[in-house]
């Protein structure tokens, strides 16, 4: 069976309680490109190139996978989503001093309650 090394994910599932507001929030608030609806608990949406798949849970499936979300000014983005009424769960803050690069990460929740990051890779200048 072949590794998953260099294997790019190219759908998430986001289990919700509330598939319309939760397409509200990912559209509206976050402001990621809404692509289709199919009925209304399965909502899709384009993440720069990763899908997003917004459904409630199924059978015994709960909870949800942490998104991290590639940003190039995390402290503008975390501003903006905070004007946006998105909860942050904190500042943005320096995780991990790594040889070429500062990884910053910042915290929120979505309108489920599930925990997202914003991320950004500092590089010297």
């Amino acid at each position: 069976m072949p590794a998953l090394d260099g294997a790019t994910i190219r759908q998430i599932s986001v289990v919700c309680q509330d598939v319309a507001r939760a397409t509200a929030f990912y559209r509206d608030q976050l402001g990621v490109r809404f692509l289709f609806a199919a009925g209304p608990q399965l909502t899709f949406f384009d993440a720069g190139g990763t899908r997003l798949m917004l459904s409630p849970a199924e059978g015994d499936a709960a909870g949800t996978s942490v998104l991290y979300f590639l940003v190039t000014d995390i402290h503008a983005v975390a501003r903006r989503l905070g004007e946006r009424g998105v909860t942050l769960v904190g500042e943005p803050h320096m995780i991990a001093r790594m040889p070429d690069h500062e990884l910053w990460l910042a915290e929120f929740r979505d309108s489920e309650g599930n925990v997202m990051a914003l991320m950004e890779e500092k590089r010297p200048v």
